[in-house]
């Protein structure tokens, strides 16, 4: 059974006992493996032999801040906005219902909310524990009560997008299909360089942003146990001129 194809090689519509088995067992519990990595690797930044790194990612925010116009403090701002939480739950509802409008598979419409709830408490729990301070420069948004590291505003955004990639991988129509996911692929890659000028992250904090969404998203679209479809049994035939 192919991954990308995993919902459609087996269409059958599953328990719904079973489906929440499956997305603790096969989404929430491997996502502790992935909230043990960031918590490790926060903690070298702040406290460990990756120190250094993070104060040289200082000099990148302080160059960045001092290049800033007025220009791209407008469109920046609006790149922040992608990954606001607000935004991304309005987006991600309206996408789920829409699937499952589309398709009558609510266990497949389920994955990108999966997805934004897996790279939620693995963000909020993983940056309360690591509590990293977020680049000494002006600060063009409101700072959240979360920590730096990991960036909130990157995971949801990659956890939202990618689960919305995986999903439009199955349009037929192969422009509508290429444009979506160059779109989704897109929004990441907004939300990482409008946070970065905006001096709410450090680069090590958005790509562990990253790093989050991409692992919820495919943890996302894993969670369901699929069966490929069973093949048709085949009869042996006798050749026509064996007589018995």
């Amino acid at each position: 059974m192919s991954f990308l194809t995993r919902y459609d090689d087996d269409p059958s519509e599953p328990r719904k006992r079973d489906a929440a088995r499956d997305a603790v067992v096969r989404a929430a519990l491997p996502a502790v493996g992935l909230w043990v990595v960031l918590v490790a690797v926060g903690w070298l930044l702040v406290d460990g032999p990756l120190r250094s790194v993070g104060e040289a990612e200082e000099q990148v925010n302080e160059s960045v801040a001092a290049g800033r116009t007025g220009t791209w403090n407008t469109v920046s701002e609006w790149f922040s906005s992608i990954g606001a939480t607000p935004t991304i739950i309005g987006i991600a509802v309206v996408v789920a219902l829409g699937v499952w409008w589309a398709t009558r598979r609510w266990w497949m419409a389920v994955v990108p909310l999966l997805a934004i709830l897996l790279q939620s408490i693995v963000f909020v729990t993983s940056a309360a524990v690591v509590g990293r301070d977020r680049p000494p420069v002006p600060k063009l948004d409101d700072s959240p009560p979360t920590a730096s590291f990991p960036s909130g505003h990157e995971s949801a955004t990659t956890a939202l997008y990618v689960s919305f990639l995986l999903l439009s991988l199955r349009v037929r129509h192969p422009v509508l299909r290429w444009t979506l996911v160059a779109l989704c692929s897109l929004m990441p890659a907004l939300v990482f360089y409008g946070r970065l000028y905006r001096g709410m992250h450090h680069i090590t904090d958005l790509l562990a942003g990253i790093t989050n969404g991409i692992v919820c998203a495919l943890l996302a679209w894993n969670y369901l146990r699929r069966e490929p479809r069973a093949a048709a049994p085949t009869v042996e035939t006798e050749p026509a001129h064996v007589q018995r």
